[in-house]
């Protein structure tokens, strides 16, 4: 049977991410200790603390910081994957791996997977990517919006009325009736007000500010320039883009248009997956770790679809 692998994003960091595979899986420890040994100087002089330690033990608010969560949960995800091989005695040729997507950060652990660059390189750009992002963050009063029970239509009705003289704009198209905004916190309050009078059920997010939006521009100038010194190999398999909700084109410098853009513009999770199934057969979805949001996800959009999570080894799950 063929195999999809689905990548997940930040949000689903939790303190213990990892661990048991570390501890049962030379290969899931070893990618754990090439982080702290890529990240070890920058990350300790941060954060007082290495990365595994910071998956392994928090602090949560350490953890859940966007410059900390990014490559935590791109390390423990590769981890997964490396530790879930070693306990199947496989090796990446025999799983027939024919397609890997990842919601927002998540497509660089699915890029890496495809061979489109190596880990270390794929560390440090989830590094920078998320050290900007929290710097554009704390740069801007702004934040996102989950509106639950609208679809693209409603979501931009709302933002199209709370918007104002401010930025305001549909940004997570993640499962049908799940759609996160972002803009000025201003723009979020009219939102939720207006979400209301529609029927619609707002929740503030608690998130460092409005990514997937125009806020994001000066993270996305920085990812460029660190993109663009970044060998992209060819890719082994089918990898799908958040922006355009088709798989990536086998140019290099296509990949990394398709990276600088998701930045700034609106990350479309459910229509990858239902590409992925509509043009896939006989194959299985798997769920890296951490957590399982993915495969509830899909359960929404495409029902029947059945995906295997890998959250923890089988052993101890």
């Amino acid at each position: 049977m063929n195999n999809i692998i689905l990548c997940p994003g930040q949000g689903a960091q939790v303190i213990g991410m990892g661990k048991l595979w570390s501890e049962t899986s030379e290969a899931a420890r070893s990618i754990f200790e090439q982080a702290d040994e890529v990240l070890g100087d920058w990350l300790d002089n941060l954060h007082g603390a290495s990365l595994s330690s910071l998956c392994f033990e928090g602090p949560v608010e350490m953890l859940n910081r966007t410059d900390v969560s990014q490559p935590a949960i791109y390390t423990a995800s590769v981890a997964c994957f490396a530790g879930w091989l070693d306990a199947e005695n496989l090796t990446k040729n025999e799983l027939n791996l024919v397609a890997t997507a990842g919601l927002s950060l998540g497509e660089y652990t699915a890029l890496h997977l495809a061979d489109a660059f190596s880990f270390a390189d794929g560390l440090k750009l989830v590094a920078l990517r998320g050290k900007a992002m929290q710097e554009a963050a704390e740069a801007a009063d702004s934040s996102m919006v989950a509106l639950i029970g609208a679809d693209e239509a409603s979501a931009n009705a709302v933002c199209d009325q709370a918007r104002g003289d401010d930025v305001l704009v549909a940004a997570n198209f993640n499962a049908p009736g799940q759609v996160v905004i972002s803009g000025s916190s201003a723009a979020c309050d009219r939102a939720e007000t207006i979400a209301g009078e529609m029927k619609l059920r707002a929740t503030r997010l608690s998130v460092a500010g409005a990514f997937h939006s125009p806020f994001m521009q000066p993270a996305a100038d920085q990812l460029a320039e660190a993109l663009a010194a970044t060998q992209i190999n060819d890719l082994s398999c089918t990898v799908m883009s958040n922006v355009t909700n088709l798989p990536h084109e086998a140019d290099a410098d296509s990949i990394r248009q398709r990276l600088v853009d998701q930045l700034t513009c609106p990350v479309r999770w459910a229509a990858c997956c239902e590409y992925l199934v509509e043009n896939n057969t006989d194959v299985q979805f798997h769920e890296l770790a951490p957590g399982k949001t993915l495969g509830g996800m899909m359960r929404r959009i495409a029902k029947g679809t059945k995906v295997l999570g890998h959250n923890e080894p089988v052993a101890v799950s």
